[in-house]
């Protein structure tokens, strides 16, 4: 279940340090801090190694698009020679 505190500014001052212990417990999942009403701060605890790791590993999957008859392992040209130092077609 997700635990979630709002809490005044003024209040999170007051209570910091046990407020980051109810976070690194994971008695509290979020708190979101204000200050007149308006949200200026959502603490939230770390990531374990393992879940920030797997948020990025593969975080652009599907961002790109290769096109039908594109074949990605084809020579791209034949003007390279790297063995007479000629890099660049």
């Amino acid at each position: 279940m997700f635990h979630s505190r709002t809490i005044s500014a003024t209040e999170f001052k007051a209570k910091c340090l046990d407020i980051l212990d109810r976070l690194a417990t994971s008695e509290l999942d979020e708190v979101i801090i204000t200050k007149r009403g308006k949200t200026v701060a959502v603490l939230t605890p770390p990531k374990t190694e393992a879940e920030a790791v797997k948020s990025l590993h593969g975080f652009m999957r599907g961002s790109v698009v290769i096109p039908d008859g594109v074949d990605l392992t084809a020579p791209v040209s034949d003007d390279f020679d790297a063995g007479n130092g000629l890099l660049h077609g």
